[in-house]
């Protein structure tokens, strides 16, 4: 390996009829508030306002057409906000894709002459 202090990386990013969907900081957005069940709390966790996770929900909606989170108002139990079962299949998929994504780009970073071999 000539570059051995390089490792390749790569952004995705989900769209609907060329609308971005989810990217990486929806995703971060996503998987926090599916351990905080908070959108105060996982805005915080990701590094976000409150504001900002609040929008980038509504634009993940708008952009489906239909809910990604539900909330439960407080109360004995307290409130909490969870994603929708469809949210959680198309983050997973998300996660899925960017895992596979990223050790492909290893496999082929650490034998470029694969790739040579495999378009050549």
């Amino acid at each position: 390996m000539q570059f051995p202090d390089m490792s390749p990386s790569a952004n995705v990013t989900l769209t609907r009829r060329g609308i971005p969907v989810l990217g990486e900081r929806e995703a971060r957005l996503l998987e926090a508030i599916e351990r905080v069940r908070s959108i105060k709390d996982a805005a915080a966790e990701a590094g976000i306002s409150y504001r900002t996770a609040w929008s980038a929900i509504q634009q993940i909606e708008q952009a489906l057409g239909r809910p990604v989170v539900v909330s439960r108002a407080g109360g004995p139990g307290g409130g909490a906000t969870t994603l929708t079962d469809e949210c959680r299949r198309l983050l997973s998929i998300y996660q899925d894709l960017r895992r596979e994504l990223e050790e492909c780009l290893l496999r082929v970073w650490e034998a470029p002459e694969a790739l040579h071999q495999a378009t050549g």
